[in-house]
């Protein structure tokens, strides 16, 4: 009896040792705890920065982010919910989104600041939830300053823990409207940014619809880390002659993040020119350089990803898990794009 006595004591002692050292199967060999690895994507990346003209992740190593922008919310609000970001994560394997929140025509941000704000939210927790980044864009072709800054302090104050945002303060700066004064308005909302939020990425726009980054490049924002600029380009109008605009700013030290592209004119509209929008994109991987193409919408043209439905007796198109047949050319070709490259 006794010896039975003795076994069970040693087995009840080799179960406790056993269980103790699964509760520390974090610890090293220094007896140190360790967090277990995180494989979710911005778990893996988290807090971006800039080094140089590349986008880095926390671990210094240059990270390209590839995925699709949002059509202005004040007319594609439908889309802006969390089923529709999750259909881009899981399916698409987009691993950035692009909320375009709408500033000048009617029902965007200053005649509707709470669709606007209600949109984005929807976006960026559902982006937040789904493991991607996110770029928050002020979607204006003109200066509303004063807006700008109550919008992105609004923003920043709600998301600057997040390593998942990246700002961008100026969609696409009209025509001939003057880099300095583009630049004056940026160094302003940057402030503004930062005095709330000092990491996250911020994108800067430039003249001529984000075409004029070698005018930028001759002048650059400075004192400000974390600053990219936006390059936008649509392959059917944009060829060579922006592409060499482009590595004449990246030679100067210019860091570029191509926030909106397409295949199509600039009008959105025309057939897909596949051989420039092939050259386009061989030349964003060459150069590590990340994009978002447009866009998530169902209008009557070329560049809307989701069929039409915008004309009289249309069937309503489905805000999220689209089938194959729920897709545009166009949002076929991009599927499939971002379903390659990211599945790397």
């Amino acid at each position: 009896m006794k010896r039975t006595t003795s076994l069970l004591a040693v087995s009840l002692t080799l179960l406790l040792v056993f269980a103790l050292s699964s509760c520390d199967k974090n610890k090293n060999a220094n007896g140190t705890t360790e967090n277990p690895i995180d494989t979710t994507f911005v778990g893996q990346h988290g807090q971006l920065s800039v080094n140089g003209v590349s986008l880095v992740d926390q671990h210094g190593k240059t990270l390209i982010l590839n995925g699709v922008s949002f059509g202005w919310h004040n007319w594609w609000a439908k889309f802006y919910n969390a089923e529709a970001v999750a259909t881009l994560h899981s399916d698409w394997k987009a691993n950035i989104v692009r909320a375009a929140i709408g500033v000048e025509p009617e029902g965007a941000y200053l005649t509707n600041p709470e669709l606007a704000m209600q949109c984005l939210t929807n976006v960026v927790d559902a982006a937040i939830a789904n493991d991607m980044y996110v770029i928050v864009d002020w979607h204006s072709h003109h200066i509303f300053q004063k807006e700008a800054q109550a919008f992105f302090t609004q923003v920043a104050e709600k998301y600057k823990d997040k390593p998942n945002v990246i700002y961008e303060i100026f969609n696409e700066p009209w025509d001939n409207m003057p880099w300095a004064d583009v630049k004056a308005y940026s160094i302003e909302l940057i402030k503004t940014i930062r005095a709330i939020d000092p990491k996250n990425v911020i994108l800067v726009g430039n003249p001529h619809w984000d075409q004029d980054v070698h005018v930028a490049a001759d002048d650059p924002i400075t004192g400000f880390d974390n600053i990219m600029y936006t390059l936008h380009f649509y392959a059917a109008t944009h060829k060579q002659d922006l592409r060499d605009r482009a590595d004449y700013a990246l030679s100067k030290g210019l860091p570029i993040f191509v926030s909106e592209c397409a295949g199509m004119e600039a009008s959105g509209d025309g057939p897909v020119n596949m051989e420039e929008w092939n050259a386009w994109t061989e030349w964003m991987t060459a150069h590590n350089l990340s994009w978002a193409a447009w866009s998530v919408s169902s209008k009557t043209e070329t560049c809307s990803m989701i069929v039409a439905d915008d004309q009289p007796g249309a069937t309503p198109a489905p805000v999220s898990n689209w089938k194959e047949n729920d897709l545009t050319g166009w949002g076929k070709l991009v599927r499939e794009t971002l379903r390659t490259i990211n599945a790397k």
